[in-house]
């Protein structure tokens, strides 16, 4: 994800996007679900695990017991200076919004807005008064109907909006391009921070009505032009604000030719988000028509991504030559039967199918057990490296732009990761990642008074960006979770 905090010295901003995306609510697989908002999680292991989680990890049990003199400094420093976050309408914004960490500008970037609300959420509900949960719905509100305003029969939804002209190349994700189907656009996680808000209001989606047609415009172009016909997958139009920047599923490599497994879990979960709005709304037939595109999704995703060698979903390759039906051509005898090639790279993304409850608890528990705990591979002693350290490109190097996921720690990965551990009940994993991610960020807050935007996966020191909140905020609710308290999940 690239990202350049704009400050008064220099520049520095993210881009980051997701192509396509809708998401889906009805059909949950056969897993633990603890996705009600507001709930206390159990800390109840699960009989799935049926050995010591102990054995290979990285940090030893005496330095993970220190998360807890870790919890007030991150309080302390995290409650301080949230409403830093908002920001008032005026310019390209219509409405008030929520910047991702008060150290940004005046820009509202996709995900990161979204992930940023569900932990200020968190600190609402651990810190906050009535009238503080009251006073930041415009602002959250105000995330998605910015974007929603942009937003016309094409679907075109811009990646990132500044409140005043565009003067950096970074930030064209804001230009609408001239062919809007060469490029990316927001991610597909726009109806998931509409279903979040909705849940949040107590089910009630009024507030979205008058825009929601909007919203399947949004959709309709992702499954309209972000979309393989042979295998049923989505892809990205190029290497452009994916939010993972240099994730070498995607990087460098040729136009539309990346079904990638992050992207198509978000679509997943988009579509479910789709679904439960238009129920929440009334919209019986389309939500009935989002679920019918969530369930196919799931059996693409199965049917194509998942490699029972390895144990592991993948992201695929689509960039095949055409199939020619020459009677006397040099393959006519034999052509491909195939629609699609797995990519076999060990990347955190892989985990993904985890926390969009796509995989099966029998895929899960050879993903935990030939990949989660590989301390050779992926289980570092502060999280879960964004690329396995036997992969040819892993990379430590500092770089802004593309920001690296080479190999880092990002605090979004781990939270992911550590999100699809709980929801199929591995909660001794879940707790250990946790616990290393509190210590990582309560280290560096300790020692540097802020935070970063990833660090080295064995040492936990920063690598690069002071002052990057953002998703980092989500350790609270790591921390609220490890504390056993009231939880906020994302939808």
């Amino acid at each position: 994800m690239l990202k350049r905090v704009l400050s008064v010295r220099f520049v520095f901003f993210a881009l980051l996007c997701l192509g396509p995306a809708t998401l889906i609510y009805a059909m949950q697989p056969q897993v633990k679900n603890d996705d009600n908002y507001g709930t206390v999680v159990s800390n109840v292991e699960s009989d799935t695990i049926s050995c010591s989680d102990t054995a290979n990890d990285s940090m030893n049990d005496s330095v993970l017991s220190q998360w807890r003199r870790y919890s007030a400094i991150i309080k302390s420093h995290l409650y301080r200076d949230y409403k830093k976050m908002y920001r008032e309408k005026g310019g390209n914004f219509k409405y008030p919004f929520l910047t991702p960490g008060s150290a940004y500008t005046d820009q509202l970037w996709d995900w990161d807005s979204y992930f940023s609300d569900v932990a200020l959420r968190q600190i609402l509900l651990d810190h906050g008064t009535a009238e503080d949960g009251r006073q930041a719905v415009k602002y959250e509100r105000g995330c998605v109907l910015n974007f929603l305003h942009y937003c016309h029969s094409d679907g075109w939804v811009p990646i990132v909006i500044q409140r005043d002209s565009v003067y950096q190349d970074l930030m064209k994700g804001f230009l609408k391009p001239k062919n809007i189907y060469k490029e990316n656009m927001h991610k597909p996680c726009l109806a998931q921070q509409a279903a979040f808000l909705t849940k949040m209001n107590s089910g009630n989606a009024n507030w979205l009505r008058s825009q929601f047609y909007k919203l399947q415009f949004f959709i309709e172009n992702y499954k309209a032009h972000y979309r393989n016909s042979a295998t049923g997958l989505y892809f990205w139009q190029n290497d452009h604000y994916i939010g993972v920047d240099n994730n070498p599923y995607t990087f460098y490599r040729p136009p539309r030719s990346s079904g990638s497994i992050l992207l198509n879990c978000f679509m997943y979960k988009e579509f479910k988000a789709m679904v439960y709005l238009s129920e929440r709304l009334g919209f019986q037939e389309q939500a009935c028509e989002y679920k019918r595109d969530a369930n196919d999704l799931r059996k693409s995703i199965q049917k194509n991504c998942w490699d029972p060698r390895d144990g592991s979903f993948y992201s695929v390759d689509l960039d095949l030559l055409p199939i020619q039906n020459e009677r006397w051509g040099l393959q006519s005898g034999a052509p491909r039967d195939y629609n699609c090639l797995i990519q076999r790279f060990d990347v955190w993304t892989n985990f993904l199918p985890m926390w969009a409850g796509i995989a099966t608890p029998e895929q899960v528990k050879r993903i935990v057990k030939e990949h989660y705990e590989n301390v050779g591979t992926f289980n570092a002693a502060y999280g879960i490296r964004t690329l396995s350290r036997l992969e040819k490109m892993y990379s430590l190097r500092a770089s802004s732009n593309p920001s690296n996921w080479e190999g880092p720690i990002w605090g979004i990965s781990n939270y992911l990761v550590w999100r699809g551990l709980v929801k199929y009940g591995y909660i001794k994993y879940a707790k250990r990642l946790a616990e290393k991610t509190v210590i990582l960020f309560g280290r560096d807050l300790e020692k540097t008074g802020t935070l970063h935007e990833y660090y080295d996966p064995d040492n936990g020191q920063p690598i690069l960006h002071p002052d990057f909140q953002d998703w980092n905020y989500l350790v609270l609710n790591m921390l609220a979770w490890l504390e056993n308290d009231n939880v906020i999940n994302e939808f």
